[in-house]
């Protein structure tokens, strides 16, 4: 039996992704991003309406911690709107998962009925700690918690976030969005700092316009590292991508929590999935949608634009 019916496996991922690209040719465009630690392929996916010239870039990336699975469905889920509908004078890249390998594990871990908890690669690194921009604490709270300022053994040091990092290079996006799960809010930088970033009303007014989009219980837009008095998080994606790249980069937390019963508090899984991700997949395609219309209309342009 199943033991997350209502989720899509790997597998099942790229096959429907896949299925797309075949049905939409112009549209969809597959292509490799780059090559996991056990060798497994990092998959991406172009798409664009081919009748209008793209005006803006935008970034979509999924699945950075392994047992974040409400994110790989929110992407895929924009991927099939956005295929059907395309944004006209936006090209969008999807990563449905970025950690290939701590997903494989998690699939393992739920196939063979084991509770464990995973966030990182196949080196146990946390890829949400392995970039280069605001690695350095200086916080006097490193002192206290040192656990909360922990980075990985030096930037880039895995083969996933350098190839999201290559691709960020390479395409110069104007906006990046790193879905994760959970908390309900839409991050921006910067995470590492708490002074504000250059571009803090642009961001929130972004984050602002993608919390209007939702329907029920929207998210909150706020800076990342004000989240709590203490919190910094360094070496993390969304300063990486805005401060190396110029991408405006938004996290966003696709849910509150995966805790519904009483029952679940135990399941490690649980924490971050709810039972049903698909109310949480339709509300993330009302907000990237926002998103990417004010890209397409030249209200959302790269740092370097």
């Amino acid at each position: 039996m199943d033991a997350e019916p209502l989720y899509h496996r790997a597998e099942q991922v790229y096959a429907t992704l896949a299925a797309l690209a075949a049905e939409r040719p112009g549209v969809v465009v597959p292509f490799e991003v780059g090559r996991s630690v056990q060798d497994r392929p990092i998959l991406g996916y172009r798409l664009v309406d081919p009748a209008t010239p793209p005006r803006g870039s935008m970034l979509v990336f999924a699945n950075i911690h392994a047992m974040e699975w409400v994110p790989t469905e929110v992407a895929l889920s924009f991927a099939v709107d956005f295929a059907r509908f395309p944004e006209p004078g936006v090209e969008l890249v999807v990563i449905p998962s970025l950690n290939v390998d701590g997903r494989a594990r998690v699939e393992g871990d739920l196939a063979e009925g084991r509770n464990v908890y995973r966030r990182g690669n196949a080196n146990n690194v946390d890829l949400n700690r392995d970039f280069g921009v605001n690695r350095e604490a200086r916080a006097i709270w490193k002192a206290i918690i040192p656990r909360r300022y922990a980075v990985s053994p030096g930037p880039l040091s895995q083969p996933e976030s350098q190839a999201l990092d290559r691709l960020a290079s390479a395409e110069q996006f104007d906006v990046a969005v790193s879905l994760h799960a959970f908390g309900g809010f839409f991050y921006y930088p910067w995470a590492g700092l708490w002074a504000r970033a250059p571009h803090h009303a642009e961001l929130q007014r972004l984050g602002e316009l993608m919390q209007a989009a939702m329907s029920s219980h929207p998210y909150r837009p706020r800076q990342l590292s004000r989240w709590a008095f203490f919190f910094r998080g360094h070496g993390m994606e969304i300063d990486h991508l805005y401060g190396e790249h110029g991408a405006l980069s938004f996290l966003v937390e696709t849910t509150r929590s995966g805790y519904e019963k009483i029952s679940d508090l135990g399941v490690k899984f649980r924490m971050y999935n709810p039972r049903d991700p698909r109310p949480h997949a339709a509300e993330g395609v009302r907000y990237l949608r926002a998103l990417a219309h004010e890209v397409a209309q030249g209200r959302a342009r790269g740092v370097a634009r």
